[in-house]
């Protein structure tokens, strides 16, 4: 959804909803390039529009979906995240409207969200190892949603056509979670975790009046941790403090790169490049979620713990860049592939390394709150960048 940002607030032809092959995704009827007399290819409304609508939903879900989910069995969620996934793709494929394109981009965040939220809970059921892959899939994902959709318009598949294409996704999803995955015992797939606790709770007070109290003693951890109960609202907020310490330098990494891709991109445009405008910013895209899934990918190799270093090195690369386009002293558009890849590089590497110390550092019984409610501190920060590329593209495109 990212990478057709551009595409989805360009012009298409009046009254037509049928999309060409380089027709774009939906309507726009104030104009193509919008400012003409701008120095700048600008669309009227900033590609940071289709940023919010990806991520706010996704930020309501984060910062509330932690104290209530665990009434909504993980079976659930999932199937929930597939259909609003589906949704996403259809709306926007047969939109005739900048706001339908809006609303299938809003389902993707929905799905999106609560997805991430999940399955970073999922985890703590698994060996820890899961981590890294988890990293790896998410990395793997961004590049091929952005490679899938800049590759097949750049051969001539309509936006409409690749995105219908793009209905395998919710499908591969259920299949791969309902048959390929093995479950372990404890996880609640049909059941709420209240269910679960009330269960595990009464076996235990059996085994007690049963006179097995040795044989209690002797069970794992996890087993203890089932029967604990849900924490409380109190400790749910004691946890959330403890994590401000992650949270904060994710949020700062993601507001620096969201605020270069949903903010600058589109800004940074090379006429005489052999690619179009619409052609150079989904490579950005594209060859930013390259760093994204090599670093997401390197957990194996290395761990880095001070994620505040990415996030100031982040801020550095939202810095050149702004007076790049101020300026415009960037000579062509491969320094500019350089530099997005790297950015994709800092930011994998904090997301990754930021919920790997999480699960290292948390108590058990807190890991999996833990672990959701963490997730909010990326969302935070892109929803800020999107409000702050506002401001920024209405500056460039009056110049």
């Amino acid at each position: 959804m990212l990478s057709a940002a551009h595409d989805i607030l360009r012009k298409q032809e009046s009254g037509n909803a049928t999309l060409s092959t380089s027709a774009t995704l939906a309507v726009d009827v104030q104009g193509r390039n919008g400012s003409n007399s701008s120095r700048y290819d600008c669309n009227p409304v900033s590609t940071a529009a289709v940023l919010l609508a990806d991520i706010l939903p996704t930020l309501i879900i984060k910062l509330l979906a932690p104290f209530v989910i665990h009434k909504l069995p993980y079976g659930v969620r999932v199937l929930f995240c597939a259909i609003m996934a589906a949704m996403s793709f259809l709306l926007v494929s047969f939109s005739s409207a900048v706001w339908m394109s809006i609303l299938g981009v809003i389902f993707a965040s929905i799905s999106s969200g609560l997805g991430e939220l999940s399955f970073l809970s999922l985890t703590v059921f698994f060996s820890r190892d899961v981590l890294g892959g988890w990293g790896s899939g998410t990395g793997g994902a961004g590049v091929g949603g952005a490679l899938l959709y800049s590759g097949l318009t750049q051969v001539g598949l309509s936006p409409k056509i690749t995105l219908l294409i793009m209905l395998v996704i919710p499908f591969a999803m259920l299949i791969s979670y309902f048959f390929l995955l093995v479950p372990p015992p404890s996880l609640p797939q049909w059941k709420s975790k209240e269910t679960e606790y009330a269960a595990a709770g009464s076996e235990e007070r059996r085994r007690l009046m049963d006179g097995s109290e040795e044989e209690e003693r002797e069970k794992s951890t996890p087993a203890e941790i089932r029967t604990a109960g849900p924490l409380s609202f109190t400790e749910k907020l004691h946890v959330i403090k403890g994590l401000l310490r992650f949270v904060f330098p994710l949020g700062l990494v993601y507001f620096a790169e969201y605020f270069i891709n949903q903010g600058l991109m589109e800004l940074l445009f090379f006429p005489n490049f052999f690619l179009s405008h619409a052609e150079q910013y989904r490579w950005y895209q594209t060859l930013y979620q390259v760093g994204v899934l090599v670093s997401r990918s390197s957990l194996c190799c290395v761990k880095i713990r001070r994620v505040w270093a990415l996030s100031l090195l982040q801020v550095v690369n939202a810095v050149l860049l702004l007076f790049a386009v101020q300026y415009q002293f960037l000579p062509s558009a491969w320094l500019v592939f350089a530099i997005v890849l790297y950015e994709g590089l800092l930011g994998g590497a904090a997301y990754v390394n930021t919920f790997y110390f999480i699960s290292e550092e948390s108590a058990d019984r807190q890991r999996e709150f833990a672990m959701a409610a963490a997730s909010v501190g990326d969302s935070l920060g892109i929803a800020l960048a999107g409000l702050t590329a506002f401001p920024i593209h209405r500056y460039f495109c009056s110049l």
